[in-house]
């Protein structure tokens, strides 16, 4: 292999993130890529763990109203991992669960905040008789000082905590909102690294809990236990108005001199048809006005 060869090669891989369970949807990185693409070519779309759902369903419906148009989905990695990839010319679009911020912005990037997507506390359909946490409660699952379902009104059986990594949006919006920046981590909860993999987890094991996208589970009609959070419940509608605080921004990252194909996609998000396909998926939207109208 010529050494320019490699270089890209090993780039494009190593702007990808670990594989993850949580899609069947995702290709691997091309091996070479370069910035300029034939027309035919798929874009090119980066992916963290908890944005995978949010681009999924977007290149879905993108797909079927432009036919000639075709979007790949790189494995899930870190936003920072997907930044880089923008910038290098490895990723044509990106969606990340953070704002970028101005020291991540070498001047070529657009990033735009295009929907809200609430953090779900959820159970396995096992745990009866629980409906509501409070803030106190919470902590005391997620701290390891309740260990059984049956002192918070359930069945008695011991509580199993699903958590995630510390770096993680879930987790730094749980301890945002409830659980308090020196909370420790109870010794028995199993932390997972991908969103899927909780997700997956919890429908699967008796008497869990865990906290992921309220969007994912709405999508997906997921059988598991919707818990309200201090007496109020993880809707949509309460996510627009505020009352449910704990959600996760999501947003677009793209070159600035990005192709046709490229803005065509990103024009799609922005618009209403986008606009429209997010609120049926359970998101809620950020209202803006497209590029088009920007300029």
């Amino acid at each position: 292999m010529k050494p320019s060869l490699l270089i890209l090669t090993l780039g494009a891989i190593a702007i990808v993130g670990l594989p993850s369970c949580s899609t069947n949807n995702t290709v691997s990185a091309p091996t070479a890529t370069t910035s300029t693409r034939v027309s035919q070519a798929p874009l090119q779309a980066g992916v963290s763990s908890s944005t995978v759902d949010f681009l999924q369903t977007l290149k879905t419906a993108y797909e079927a109203s432009h036919n000639n148009e075709k979007i790949t989905l790189l494995e899930p990695g870190q936003s920072e991992n997907i930044i880089a990839g923008i910038q290098q010319g490895l990723v044509d679009v990106g969606a990340i669960s953070k704002t970028l911020s101005p020291e991540e912005n070498d001047g070529t990037l657009e990033f735009r905040a295009v929907a809200k997507d609430a953090l779900l506390v959820a159970t396995h359909p096992s745990v009866t008789g629980v409906k509501n946490l409070t803030t106190q409660e919470i902590q005391a699952i997620y701290s390891g000082s309740i260990t059984n379902w049956q002192q918070l009104g359930g069945p008695d059986a011991a509580i199993v905590v699903l958590d995630r990594p510390e770096d993680e949006s879930a987790k730094r919006l749980l301890r945002q909102h409830y659980l308090g920046k020196d909370l420790n981590n109870s010794p028995n909860a199993v932390v997972m690294r991908k969103e899927g993999e909780l997700i997956q987890t919890l429908q699967t094991t008796p008497y869990s809990i865990g906290a992921f996208s309220l969007a994912y589970a709405i999508s997906h009609n997921l059988s598991v236990n919707h818990l309200s959070l201090d007496g109020i419940e993880p809707t949509v509608q309460n996510l627009k108005t505020g009352q449910y605080p704990m959600a996760r921004t999501i947003g677009i990252v793209w070159n600035k001199n990005a192709s046709e194909a490229t803005q065509s996609f990103v024009e799609y998000i922005l618009g209403q048809p986008g606009n429209t396909i997010l609120e049926q998926s359970g998101f809620a939207s950020v209202p803006q006005a497209t590029l088009s109208q920007k300029k």
